[in-house]
């Protein structure tokens, strides 16, 4: 069984820097991807960024520039470091993870339950 579990969410004035993490656990044969998703009140969820064991990493456009993410393979983390923030970033942010757990070839993306991130202005 794997689980993600994010961190460090909370409230922040428009401006501020808050540092969100995950952490993955369970049977972990290989991790390919993890990232960062968000989903605002009455909104659909969006991509925020990710990071390919490759160390390839992918950001949308309305965070490029403010957030930074970044992964620690021996901890099997993920974080996302964001800065310069807005209230429209206000969301719940969730971790996600492409991840082989007995079969290299076979992958499953699993979720974290999320993390609340609130921006006031």
């Amino acid at each position: 069984q794997v689980q993600l579990v994010e961190s460090g969410g909370g409230l922040v004035q428009a401006g501020g820097s808050l540092r969100l993490s995950c952490a993955a656990s369970g049977t972990i044969l290989s991790i390919e991807q993890m990232g960062w998703y968000r989903q605002a009140p009455g909104k659909q969820p969006e991509l925020v960024a990710t990071a390919h064991e490759s160390g390839y990493l992918n950001y949308a456009d309305y965070v490029r520039g403010r957030f930074a993410i970044s992964r620690d393979n021996a901890k099997k983390a993920v974080y996302l470091q964001m800065n310069s923030l807005k209230p429209e970033d206000t969301a719940r942010y969730y971790c996600e993870a492409y991840i082989a757990t007995d079969d290299p070839r076979t992958v499953r993306q699993y979720w974290g339950p999320g993390t609340h991130v609130t921006v006031s202005s």
